[in-house]
């Protein structure tokens, strides 16, 4: 019997390599080529900034690591739930949830490799509006685990497998 998941297994794992990718050149060029850390901000347009940011938490800066004990913590706990993220994915049959799943496990991966590396996530895309920042500041990683996530939560509340109506075996 064929494995009905493999297809979309690939799908999900190549994205993940893709997003992992294109976060980890970002940061390069982030940091090495633009010296954002450096700088500090570079203002793009009246709405989007380069910001530079080290992130010593997780989302929205909760759980702040703030010892070198608390950062592995850190790396430990998000590897655990990417381990569950792969699991899930390795077992997923629904294309959609594949992709979201390879954008969750991609940004990951990314933020995990910055920890370890760096001891915090690198964060540098600011848009706004004025003087108000309706998101804080953020990475490609980030970007993608927040549409993953969306994509998943949207999927469960609204795609609804429709079933054939039961066939009525009491009609002459």
């Amino acid at each position: 019997m064929a494995d009905s998941a493999a297809p979309h297994r690939a799908l999900g794992f190549g994205i993940a390599a893709a997003i992992l990718i294109a976060d980890q050149i970002s940061k390069y060029w982030i940091m090495a080529v633009v010296q954002l850390p450096m700088r500090g901000l570079i203002e793009i347009t009246s709405f989007f900034d380069l910001r530079w940011v080290e992130n010593y938490g997780v989302s929205m800066g909760f759980l702040v690591a703030g010892s070198n004990r608390e950062r592995w913590i850190l790396v430990a706990v998000t590897a655990a739930i990417a381990a569950g993220i792969i699991v899930w994915l390795w077992r997923e049959k629904g294309r959609p949830d594949a992709a979201a799943l390879g954008l969750v496990l991609g940004g990951a991966v990314g933020n995990i490799a910055d920890r370890s590396r760096l001891g915090y996530v690198a964060d540098f895309l600011d848009p706004h509006i004025g003087g108000w920042h309706p998101f804080l500041v953020f990475n490609v990683a980030d970007a993608a685990i927040t549409i993953g996530v969306l994509i998943l939560v949207a999927r469960a509340l609204l795609a609804r497998e429709h079933k054939a109506p039961a066939e009525n075996v009491d009609a002459v």
